[in-house]
């Protein structure tokens, strides 16, 4: 029995060894930009999950530049230091050719944001091999955000409606873009005055909202897939003598500074895509693919995330203490 009793205490300490061994290794998270807020909440969230579970992780900064990004990933899989890879990608269908040279070689690898591949209302997986995707499809959630804008615009006539996207040159933003003159134009009384391109920076915002203002003065409503853009809208609506209060504000990612603004009455709405949450959950699939557990190929950010993702005063009115998962 003695005997007995040692050896399934040697069996259980090799198979914790073997299980230690297994959770052990260097992540890369391929961030968009490291600079960027929301890329660097993604992050943090692959860290805290990453050292829950035993490893560790690296971030490596795309600069928003696609042909830097795929370059990094082939030479972060030429090093052979990484044992599974998280990437958010700057061109979602350009980069299918470095997953593709990951998965050959068996490493783990997810996406974040956006899916990887054609279609960017699939979460399925494009690319064969892929791990996982934690998104939001961007069409369903920019008919979220316009649909508001019209129940907003329902009793106004006209209703004056100025578009700030991220930049024309991404996939994404462009499929937003349609999505929102699309539902917008269905309708008699709105009025899309005009569209600019934020590029995620307040600074670039505020110019763009500035220039609009002075060939269009009067605005009823700001729609944006940022709240990067309604930080730089709101100085330029303030600069121009109006209170942004009086307009319907509606931006994209649930900052702080977002969420702050709704509760003061400042901002309408924002869309969320929970990055802090979405960076912790695409780690904990990229673990279980490196030690043989089940996965999660597809998480739909829209539903997966802590509160309801189209947030405004009322869902924030039920949850006190939601404030955001990044600042901007």
């Amino acid at each position: 029995m003695r005997f007995l009793k040692k050896a399934l205490l040697a069996s259980a300490s090799v198979a914790a060894l073997a299980g230690a061994a297994a959770a052990e290794g260097t992540i890369a998270y391929f961030a968009a930009a490291s600079q960027n807020g929301f890329n660097q909440a993604t992050y943090e969230g692959v860290q805290e999950k990453a050292a829950e579970l035993g490893y560790d992780t690296e971030i490596l900064d795309g600069q928003f530049d696609a042909a830097l990004q795929y370059s990094q990933i082939e030479d972060a899989l030429a090093s052979g230091k990484y044992v599974g890879m998280i990437v958010a990608p700057n061109d979602s269908v350009g980069i299918a050719g470095a997953f593709e040279q990951v998965v050959a070689e068996g490493i783990p690898i997810g996406t974040v944001l956006f899916p990887v591949g054609p279609d960017l209302n699939s979460l399925d997986p494009q690319v064969e091999g892929i791990t996982v995707t934690a998104a939001s499809p961007p069409v369903a959630g920019a008919t979220v955000q316009a649909d508001a804008v019209v129940a907003h615009c329902a009793d106004k006539d006209p209703c004056r409606v100025v578009i700030i996207i991220g930049g024309k040159i991404f996939p994404f933003d462009n499929l937003r873009l349609e999505t929102y003159q699309t539902v917008l134009g269905a309708h008699e009384n709105i009025d899309v005055v005009a569209v600019g391109e934020g590029f995620y920076s307040p600074d670039t915002s505020l110019q763009a909202m500035t220039d609009i203002l002075q060939a269009n003065p009067d605005v009823d409503v700001v729609l944006s897939n940022a709240d990067q853009h309604l930080v730089g809208v709101e100085i330029a609506l303030e600069s121009a003598g109006m209170d942004p209060a009086a307009l319907y504000l509606s931006g994209g990612g649930a900052a702080a500074i977002a969420i702050d603004a709704i509760r003061e009455g400042r901002w309408d709405a924002t869309l969320a895509y929970f990055p802090k949450t979405m960076g912790a959950m695409a780690m904990a699939q990229i673990a279980n693919a490196i030690e043989g557990k089940p996965v999660t190929q597809s998480i739909n950010m829209d539903d997966a995330g802590p509160v309801q993702a189209m947030i405004d005063a009322a869902v924030l009115e039920a949850n006190p203490d939601f404030g955001g998962e990044w600042e901007q």
